[in-house]
């Protein structure tokens, strides 16, 4: 069909959707199309009787029809014509029982490339051609059911059989045709056959079940399988089964649970064992219970056979008891250690060791577990540890910690002399020799803090202007760090205050900036700002680390060589580091994540190979409640203006939605650039903003807002993005959008981009 032109009749309603799948066959060199758009199932169905189509494109939600109904009506009047059924994400299931209804395939809008598109429509194309020659060879396919070991019949609403291959054991198709059970069956057996299949045709829906039957051969045991037998407008005419003979199946269960009671005749042997050992089936129900598991447990044999060990050895099933419960299926055992809970509630630590039980056919039939108590044990494991490294961190801090004294004491002396000695020195000497003062006494309170930790004592906390540390800071980077670098200040005029040890969070700071100079060894520029934030839920949400309330925020940010990608989650981990061996520990960042997180504090990064990197420090403020105003500008509530909503990640769709809907805003969602497209061309007189974040699959932001704008160039854009590079920023800028908001970003945040975006005149 390489070189075939294939004539499609496209049923389509929505003009975005209409337009890219045209955009996509335009895609496709190889491809000759020739597509006829409708809008209504109408004027495809007048179509189809008076023109032939090699296939049509169908979407099931049309002006004139909805639903599965749309696809039976076209495939009536379509007869011959293989049918592709477009669907939304939300659709799935609906598209499904089209196929199962004789569509030849479904296409998912949003999902198609012009590739795929071809070929679904040549694959759905030969799929018809195939489908007639299997019709065509139907014959030969009935004289091969034949020599099969499959029953299969007919029977009409009376249940009187009407056709038959391979009759049922002990009897002709002689024997059977025209008669009903109860003519061949014992009355128990005629009944309960007559039963099943009479749900079958008062439903409409299938049933499968195992009978036993008493043939002229004896009692023989059946997997049976009903179905409705319907014509072609659908009505039931009776019902179509299928049957196989399943005794020796059924002889081998006997064996089978026979095998597995002499296991747990010989698993009592077991209850010797000081461990918890235990059996459960594959969906956790407890089928045995040995004496070590009711001690380690609490629950008596009785108590525990038969429940869901889930409910009974956790108050809710942790993530890990779920892998270990796919690693052992998948791989046959586990082994870990697990938290778990006795009938008192008390927390025990197990390691525990699973096995998967089989069958003699290989099939997984249940799960053996064998826990030992390793709670004690790791208590003192953990005493043990906690102990040994308190006294090496002891025994090394007292043991400098006389040295260093006496090393910084003349230090500290002399910088405290030699202003007195020299007071005529100019201005940069005596600046100097402050910093020198400085220096020493902080190497002093480096000792008494090593000494503290060593001591099992957290440094002093204060209420403290970040203002003054950020500047005394800034005066030391000033002095120490070279000329090619340029040191910046951008602090907020009024900032709120913090509870801190100055040490440590002057060590924050530090470690920081010694990092951002490092990264800049040509030059650069270091800034460090400081503002107030005040998180609200939403921020809180796009943040797991942040909780509501206010902040100081401290950035430091450099111009420098950047963190790779593929290393950015790993720089906090404490020895790792990319520096070469003898230039760092790799301390640096796990120490400052760990100060933050003593002060309740959190800390985060973005970052671009060549262009730099920023590390934001956010620090809960203290105060008095009223100094927080939100009230800083008046909010605008929205008069029922729509804002069409363009993000990949389901919380921030659903937390931007709930925020703009409580302040009076309608709203749509769209999870991808080609979605947001056909939603503005379905709505571009409604909508009068929409908010696009950048990184986007299949269609990225950038190319979806060039896109809105040859729909319409007036369109208001506010674009979003968790990291945004200088180059994109400005990218997006030069493109037209006048608004960006970097993630996360609080309700006020979004509500006075909206606010100063709507009020824009163009």
């Amino acid at each position: 069909m390489a070189g075939e032109l294939i004539k499609v009749l496209l049923v389509e309603d929505n003009p975005g959707d209409v337009f890219l799948l045209q955009e996509l066959l335009k895609e496709v060199n190889s491809a000759k199309v020739e597509l006829r758009p409708v809008e209504r199932l109408s004027e495809a169905l007048n179509l189809l009787a008076h023109d032939n189509f090699d296939l049509m494109l169908l979407d099931l939600s049309l002006p004139d029809s909805q639903g599965i109904d749309t696809f039976i009506s076209a495939t009536r009047q379509a007869k011959a014509t293989p049918i592709i059924v477009l669907t939304g994400l939300d659709d799935e299931n609906l598209a499904l029982r089209a196929v199962q209804e004789g569509a030849q395939d479904y296409l998912v809008k949003g999902q198609v490339t012009g590739d795929l598109l071809v070929r679904s429509m040549r694959y759905a194309i030969e799929r018809q051609r195939i489908e007639d020659a299997l019709r065509q060879s139907e014959e030969r396919f009935r004289v091969a059911l034949k020599n099969s070991p499959i029953f299969v019949f007919n029977q009409d609403r009376d249940l009187r059989y009407t056709w038959i291959y391979n009759s049922i054991s002990g009897w002709t198709t002689e024997d059977m045709l025209s008669k009903h059970d109860l003519e061949l069956l014992p009355l128990e057996d005629a009944q309960n056959l007559t039963a099943i299949k009479n749900t079958v045709l008062t439903t409409g829906i299938g049933a499968r079940a195992e009978v036993s039957l008493n043939t002229p051969q004896g009692i023989r045991y059946y997997d049976l399988t009903v179905e409705p037998l319907r014509n072609e407008s659908q009505d039931i005419l009776g019902i179509t089964c299928a049957s196989i003979d399943i005794s020796e199946r059924q002889a081998a269960l006997r064996d089978r649970k026979q095998a597995e009671e002499k296991i747990r005749e010989q698993a009592a042997l077991l209850d010797i064992t000081t461990d918890a050992i235990f059996v459960r089936d594959l969906e956790n129900k407890i089928l045995f219970w040995n004496k070590g598991a009711e001690n380690l447990y609490g629950w008596q044999v009785q108590e525990a056979w038969g429940r869901n060990v889930s409910e009974l050895l956790f108050d809710e099933s942790p993530p890990e008891f779920e892998a270990a419960w796919l690693n052992v299926i998948s791989k046959g055992k586990w082994q870990g250690e697990l938290t778990k809970r006795t009938k008192t509630g008390k927390e025990v630590l197990v390691a525990s060791r699973w096995s998967l039980v089989c069958d003699p056919q290989g099939r997984p039939k249940s799960i053996l577990s064998v826990d030992t108590d390793i709670t004690e044990k790791k208590r003192l494991e953990a005493q043990l540890f906690r102990a040994q490294r308190m006294e090496s961190i002891g025994t090394l801090a007292s043991g400098i910690a006389h040295d260093l004294n006496n090393i910084l004491t003349p230090i500290l002396a002399g910088a405290q002399l030699l202003p007195l000695k020299f007071p005529d020195a100019d201005e940069r000497t005596q600046h100097l020799l402050e910093i020198l003062e400085i220096n020493a006494k902080r190497g002093a309170d480096l000792v008494k803090q090593v000494l503290s930790f060593a001591r099992g004592v957290e440094g002093q906390r204060i209420n403290l202007q970040p203002r003054h540390l950020i500047v005394e800071v800034a005066k030391i980077l000033k002095e120490t760090l070279p000329k090619s670098i340029d040191v910046r200040l951008d602090l907020s005029y009024v900032l709120w205050m913090v509870s801190g040890d100055s040490t440590q969070l002057h060590q924050v700071l530090m470690n920081l900036c010694v990092n951002a100079r490092d990264a800049m060894p040509n030059g650069g520029t270091l800034t460090i700002t400081a503002e107030n934030l005040l998180i609200d839920e939403n921020y809180a949400r796009m943040n797991l680390d942040a909780k509501v309330g206010p902040y100081i925020v401290i950035s430091v940010c450099d111009t420098g060589i950047g963190i790779p990608e593929e290393i950015l989650d790993r720089i906090f981990e404490p020895f790792f580091t990319t520096k070469a061996v003898g230039q760092g520990t790799g301390l640096g960042l796990s120490t400052v994540l760990g100060i933050l997180k003593s002060h309740g504090g959190f800390v985060s990064v973005q970052s671009q190979v060549g262009n730099g990197t920023c590390f934001k420090v956010f620090l809960p403020a203290v105060g008095e409640q009223e100094t927080f105003s939100q009230e800083e500008v008046t909010l605008q509530k929205g008069h029922g203006e729509l804002i069409l909503i363009v993000d990949d990640e389901p919380s921030i769709q659903e937390i931007t939605r709930t925020s703009l809907e409580t302040h009076h805003y309608e709203t749509l969602i769209a999870s991808d650039g080609i979605e947001a497209i056909a939603q503005y061309a379905k709505n571009a007189n409604k909508i009068s903003v929409v908010l696009m974040d950048i990184m986007l699959p299949s269609l990225d932001g950038i190319t979806a807002i060039r896109t809105l704008q040859k729909i319409n160039p007036q369109v208001k854009i506010i674009a979003t993005s968790g990291l945004m590079p200088k180059d994109k920023l400005a990218e997006i800028m030069k493109i037209g959008v006048k608004k960006f908001l970097s993630k996360p970003y609080t309700v006020n945040e979004l509500l006075l981009s909206l606010q100063d975006i709507l009020n824009e005149v163009h």
